[in-house]
């Protein structure tokens, strides 16, 4: 009987032992989630829907990008631009800043012909720009050094040049231009670039707005741009102006592009495939 009392005792004990246990893991459970320590794990939902740091993005906002970008679809692709935005300045001061950087040597052979880089003040466009675009028309591949007789390269503006590349705005264009002994006005307006003696001179309005034919053809600027360089530039070194060769066929660089294209395609090169590409004396 006394065996039987305590055991009962025992039991008593241990019943309490575990209640006292189970008590102390639930309070330690409620202070860990009331003070807001982190889990040693994630759940599978918190890892494939892990929150925003800082909150929601604004609607302008960019993506977030992913691990592994996938490439743009052709539809992404902005559209070329065909003509510069904006007002276009029609006369500046009359003066101009040169570019006082010397480029690299253009083509492999022949006479080096040096030229220098110069743009109106007032006409709102960076000389360095304007002579980065002159460089790479004259480039190539395609441009006046491919003949392998020719090397082109610019000056500083205080060095000795062969001939200076202007952007001027229109009126100033139409003044340099008819002291040369060039007409270039279409409805009164001086609307195309020339050359006169030693100097190339873009229009700057053909140099932003391009010409409308171009435009409606969608051609972009650049090419235009590519195309009015190495056509002055030809003048300068002695070529004078072609015509079209044949419906459907590139037009000679030396083909007023700018006017017309008589059934040619656009084309900004004077080497074609290598070549010297001409059309019919004018």
């Amino acid at each position: 009987m006394f065996r039987s009392a305590r055991r009962r005792r025992r039991f008593a004990l241990i019943a309490q032992l575990v209640a006292v246990v189970l008590a102390v893991g639930a309070a330690v459970s409620v202070i860990a989630e009331r003070s807001g320590e982190p889990s040693d794990r994630l759940t599978a939902e918190e890892v494939a829907s892990p929150p925003l740091v800082g909150g929601p993005l604004p609607p302008s906002a960019d993506p977030l990008p992913t691990a592994i970008s996938a490439p743009p679809s052709p539809s992404a692709t902005p559209p070329p631009v065909l003509r510069m935005p904006g007002a276009v300045p029609t006369t500046g001061t009359g003066r101009f800043r040169h570019d006082d950087r010397a480029g690299p040597v253009l083509g492999r052979a022949g006479q080096l012909r040096r030229y220098r880089v110069a743009v109106e003040s007032g006409s709102n466009e960076d000389v360095a720009a304007f002579a980065q675009a002159v460089q790479v028309a004259l480039a190539g591949p395609g441009s006046w050094v491919d003949s392998g007789r020719l090397r082109l390269q610019q000056v500083p503006g205080d060095a000795p040049r062969d001939f200076t590349v202007y952007l001027a705005t229109a009126r100033t264009a139409g003044r340099m231009c008819a002291d040369g002994g060039v007409d270039i006005r279409i409805g009164g307006r001086p609307y195309t670039s020339c050359r006169a003696p030693g100097q190339v001179i873009i229009n700057l309005d053909r140099w932003r707005l391009s010409v409308p034919h171009f435009v409606s053809a969608g051609v972009p600027l650049a090419v235009y741009r590519t195309y009015v360089v190495n056509h002055e530039v030809g003048h300068q070194l002695g070529h004078r102006h072609e015509r079209c060769p044949g419906a459907g066929r590139p037009a000679p660089v030396m083909m007023q592009q700018t006017l017309f294209l008589h059934g040619c395609r656009v084309n900004p090169w004077p080497y074609v495939d290598g070549r010297r590409y001409t059309g019919p004396a004018l």
